[in-house]
């Protein structure tokens, strides 16, 4: 592909939603610039288009200098999807582990501080920018288990709302997407690869797919540029908030 609509860089590209999003996003005609942790699921991704226009980063969101250091490699972006992020464990907060909170905390809302105050500098030379960041239903519902976890995405629901505020004189949209249950490794990571627990999650309903959500967040960044579509809630039919899922036995 010679030419490109446009360049985006997507975190947590792996598996799931970030997966979903760069391979709907390199149809769409952008050049992809995609992170993940796991080397060969990103050698994999990048071997979906012909060369470049998928470009796989093997990167740990959670270690400063190198996603400073990536991301001015790359140079300035059109649209930047932080959607790297997990949950680990669902135990009461007095029986929490934590070295799971702080991978949560050093993920969750590090790596999107990291990320995005890279990114905005050369957004802002540009005088344009699109800043999207991918939270939960969990930032606005708690639910047994979720506390710590719960937090982060609240964490940066805020940070989200504060960052509106201070780039919009600057023409930089900043928005965020907060889904329900959503069928991807989510649940498997959280449990620790217990895949029972994992499927107990989804059973007896229709969750969302990762591809939804790229569909949702396609829809955003193709908003007319006086237009940036600030918050989305998405849920599946079959939930009407973070505790209360309508199950068929």
């Amino acid at each position: 592909m010679d030419s490109y609509v446009g360049k985006i860089l997507i975190t947590g590209a792996s598996s799931g939603i970030g997966k979903a999003t760069a391979l709907l996003f390199a149809e769409e005609g952008y050049q992809v610039f995609a992170t993940g942790r796991r080397r060969l699921d990103m050698a994999e991704l990048g071997r979906c288009f012909e060369p470049g226009v998928i470009v796989p980063m093997v990167l740990d969101m959670r270690k400063r200098t190198a996603v400073e250091n990536a991301f001015k490699a790359i140079g300035p972006v059109d649209v930047l999807i932080n959607n790297a992020g997990l949950a680990l464990g669902m135990e009461p907060f007095h029986e929490g582990d934590v070295d799971f909170w702080e991978d949560m905390i050093d993920t969750n809302i590090k790596g999107i501080l990291y990320a995005s105050h890279t990114v905005a500098q050369e957004m802002i030379q540009a005088k344009k920018g699109h800043i999207i960041h991918v939270t939960s239903v969990a930032a606005r519902q708690e639910y047994p288990g979720g506390n710590v976890y719960s937090a982060t995405k609240a964490a940066v629901d805020s940070l989200t709302r504060s960052m509106r505020i201070d780039l919009a004189p600057h023409g930089i949209k900043v928005a965020s997407i907060a889904p329900g249950m959503v069928d991807t490794e989510f649940s498997r990571v959280r449990f620790l690869g217990d895949e029972r627990k994992a499927q107990a999650v989804y059973e007896g309903m229709k969750p969302l797919t990762a591809e939804d959500i790229a569909q949702t967040l396609l829809w955003m960044v193709k908003a007319p540029e006086h237009v940036n579509i600030a918050e989305v809630l998405i849920l599946p039919t079959a939930q009407a908030s973070a505790r209360d899922v309508t199950r068929v036995r």
